[in-house]
């Protein structure tokens, strides 16, 4: 039996006005060091969330650490809806996107990895990296970091419908070794 868990989803929007992030930065629920990246971006943290939102000062913000793209959304919104009850923007509609879903996948068997690129194009140097590195284009495109031990880490996704079909993608392309 296969089991799925998304590990991170990473998600996007626009305030459409900039931000000052040295005053953001008196808050304690923000980080915001003017020397990481030039002081151009403040984190977001509350103990209210799973992950966190990444603040520019450019009005753009990154949602990292969520296990869902309704949570991502959700965070996003709850980043604007403090920085607007702090005075640091006007009211804005969000046009949240999920850029990446990340999900660890166990498909239960050992894997052999030398097999499994002699008959696809899956990238293996075990010098380099224990495991193997398959690009998937259709039906979605995805990024599968698959290792003998089974498990596979995902990456790439951009909507959770997409995890079962590219989970069944990767599990015929194993099965089809094992035969």
């Amino acid at each position: 039996m296969i089991t799925t868990t998304i590990v991170n989803v990473v998600a996007t929007a626009a305030l459409n006005h900039e931000v000052d992030l040295d005053e953001l930065g008196k808050f304690g629920e923000i980080t915001h060091d003017p020397d990481i990246y030039g002081g151009r971006v403040a984190y977001f943290k509350s103990s209210a969330m799973k992950g966190s939102v990444s603040i520019f000062a450019s009005g753009k913000m990154i949602s990292v650490g969520t296990t869902s793209g309704d949570q991502a959304v959700h965070e996003l919104e709850y980043a604007k809806e403090f920085l607007l009850r702090n005075g640091f923007v006007k009211p804005v509609t969000l046009q949240c996107k999920v850029q990446n879903i990340v999900v660890v996948a166990s498909f239960g068997d050992i894997i052999n990895l030398e097999e499994l690129a002699k008959n696809y194009k899956v990238i293996y140097e075990p010098e380099l990296f224990p495991g193997g590195i398959l690009k998937i284009e259709r039906p979605y495109k995805a990024t599968a970091l698959i290792y003998a031990s089974g498990k596979a880490i995902v990456t790439g996704l951009k909507a959770e419908s997409q995890i079962s079909i590219v989970i069944q993608e990767i599990e015929s392309i194993i099965e089809s070794i094992t035969k």
